[in-house]
């Protein structure tokens, strides 16, 4: 059993990059809240446990045997990108991180660093932007070419998770931020529907695309040798599932936290 799990959690090609931005984001977390703890501002139970589940599912999918699956079967590609993009970005936005982590700084403030990334972290948080990034980036790596690259080359690989990871963490940050946006100045809660709306429909179309073209859209598969003995036509179709419903689940949920948020602004406004 022990080494039936040990097996299962061994990197299929071991990244120091992943263990050390993995580990420092747990770390962070950890100085973080112990700093906030002191000041009487600790997060609760429910933000942590939301924050490392996220993390430890991210790592699962890109840093264990799931990966191995993941090159070599199409459908099990979709869940990984399933769980960094959607699922496991999500649970790292919804515990509200970003003053956690800046609390490692132990409230010493850095001028010149803060104006460098200032232009930067507005155009990435800007909902235009991070809605295009959100829905342009799927686009991009399931362009067949570009996917047949990227499947094959270990850096365009790494590259394609970790932004796929990021974009993600960036998106649902602009859409569950808790804070009132009418005093923290962020989107508001109506333009935040109306990112999810415009993510939406165009992975919708995208599954769906997928799903019901001919086999062979995503021939590397073919090629390198898939994992398990699956038709090309049955692999390619529980991707295409894979792209279609359950991203329109989550965006469906954020939603629903959304409209939470909003409600509870405004039984305090009444």
């Amino acid at each position: 059993m022990w080494q039936t799990l040990q097996t299962a959690l061994t990197p299929y090609i071991l990244s120091p990059l992943t263990v050390l931005l993995c580990l420092l984001a747990a770390g962070g977390w950890v100085l973080g809240a112990r700093r906030l703890a002191r000041q009487g501002r600790a997060p609760s139970v429910w933000r942590t446990l939301s924050f490392f589940t996220g993390l430890l599912l991210c790592y699962a999918v890109i840093h264990t045997q799931f990966d191995y699956y993941a090159r070599y079967m199409f459908f099990m590609h979709r869940i990984q990108h399933l769980v960094l993009h959607h699922l496991g970005a999500f649970l790292i936005a919804l515990a509200n991180p970003l003053p956690v982590l800046a609390a490692v700084a132990g409230g010493r403030r850095f001028p010149l660093l803060a104006r460098a990334f200032a232009p930067l972290r507005r155009v990435l948080f800007d909902p235009v932007v991070a809605t295009l990034l959100f829905v342009g980036l799927i686009f991009f790596w399931l362009w067949p070419s570009v996917h047949f690259d990227a499947m094959l080359s270990l850096r365009l690989y790494e590259l394609m998770n970790w932004s796929m990871l990021i974009d993600g963490v960036i998106f649902w940050l602009v859409i569950l931020d808790p804070r009132d946006p009418r005093q923290a100045r962020t989107s508001g809660f109506g333009v935040r529907f109306l990112m999810l709306v415009a993510a939406l429909f165009p992975q919708i179309l995208l599954g769906a695309y997928i799903t019901f073209s001919e086999p062979g859209l995503y021939d590397v598969y073919a090629i390198c040798g898939r994992a398990w003995p699956l038709s090309p036509a049955t692999d390619q179709v529980l991707g295409g599932v894979l792209t279609w419903i359950p991203p329109a689940m989550m965006t469906i949920l954020g939603a629903l936290v959304v409209l939470r948020y909003y409600l509870n602004y405004e039984q305090r406004g009444d």
